[in-house]
């Protein structure tokens, strides 16, 4: 009777569904990150992230007994006290968090919530876009880019630190507790209270994860509807695309008109009012108006000593492009590096979005 196991429901329905649900996202984020074509996939896995773990801080205080944060608050002797007598025979066991699983849940919450917010700063900064659009500069954008992206890597870190002291404290303890994050139950020696399933605010978090989830869409985001000028749209349209001035600094185009009887082995011959317009519009329009995050960048990125007269000589286009294998660049489809329209949804609006891209099937 002594060894009798008591099975007792330590972990309710929200918590381990919350917990998972977390767990799926924030993987789902990481493999969609840095890649342009994904951004709409990693924005909603963020978005989703960042409901479930506004509802973990609710649960937090209002959860089941040991979903509560006051079940778990140690202070740092109690943290070392469980570390130092861990591989004793001294350890302690704990039905819930133990003092320093305790203190891997708060720090992945508080890391959590940073890279949450960092996340909504990058996108209402550099793709002006989510809650914060038109609140934040492309520049302060970028830098919370970088934060997010580091933040973000720290976690992962974290996280795969945390799950190395799961398996070992199951193996210490012998029980499984990824097993009881799954099922709910751990065995015990001393008579103890399950705690309620809570079925009800388990299936609320589904339907609202759902109902996200189906009104995001899945449409490629709308950049700004930029300025337009018939004549830019009839001279350069006339035999390319007509690439709207956000594309290139200043410098180049007026270096481009000045050099009209030159451009690229042919005579524009545009008369002085025509030409007097395009110079006012590619002026008052080029990269350094800073409308497009694509602006943006090739204004901060292009050496105030070069003047490229193709877009694909900036840096920044550069950079964009690095990974597109030889093979992308002589589909048929494509041909040449200035055929925006084969691979951007919005090459002829300009706005060049991150998530308007779609690569021809190889």
């Amino acid at each position: 009777m002594l060894n009798t196991q008591h099975q007792v429901r330590i972990w309710d329905l929200p918590t381990r569904l919350c917990h998972w649900l977390l767990v799926v996202t924030f993987i789902v984020a990481m493999l969609s990150q840095g890649d342009d074509r994904y951004l709409d996939i990693h924005v909603l896995s963020g978005y989703v992230f960042l409901e479930l773990l506004g509802f973990r801080l609710i649960w937090g205080f209002i959860g089941s007994h040991y979903a509560r944060f006051s079940q778990f608050l140690f202070d740092k002797k109690a943290v070392w006290h469980y570390l130092k007598t861990l591989a004793t025979i001294q350890r302690q066991h704990f039905l819930g968090h133990n003092p320093a699983g305790s203190w891997a849940i708060f720090f992945i919450l508080g890391l959590g919530s940073i890279v949450s917010l960092t996340g909504l700063l990058t996108l209402g900064g550099e793709e002006q876009h989510g809650p914060l659009a038109g609140l934040i500069s492309f520049s302060l954008g970028s830098t919370f880019h970088e934060w997010h992206h580091m933040t973000a890597w720290f976690l992962f870190g974290f996280i795969g630190i945390h799950l190395v002291g799961v398996l070992i404290e199951s193996r210490l303890h012998h029980e499984n507790l990824i097993k009881a994050m799954i099922t709910g139950f751990k065995s015990t020696k001393n008579p103890a209270s399950s705690v309620h399933r809570h079925e009800i605010t388990a299936l609320i978090i589904v339907v609202v994860i759902i109902a996200s989830i189906g009104s995001a869409g899945y449409f490629p985001f709308i950049g700004p509807t930029l300025p337009k000028n018939a004549l830019w749209q009839e001279a350069c349209g006339e035999c390319h695309l007509a690439y709207h001035p956000t594309l290139l600094p200043a410098r180049s185009w007026k270096r481009m008109l000045a050099e009209q009887h030159e451009h690229f082995e042919e005579d524009l011959d545009l008369d002085k009012e025509t030409l007097l317009a395009l110079q006012n519009f590619s002026t008052e329009n080029a990269a350094e108006s800073e409308l497009t995050e694509a602006a943006w960048n090739i204004s901060h990125f292009t050496p105030a000593e070069h003047v490229p007269l193709y877009i694909t000589q900036t840096s920044y286009w550069i950079e964009q492009h690095k990974n597109i294998v030889d093979d992308i660049w002589q589909h048929p489809d494509i041909n040449f590096k200035g055929n925006c329209e084969a691979c951007h949804l919005d090459a002829k609006q300009g706005t060049f979005e991150d998530f308007a891209i779609h690569l021809p099937d190889m």
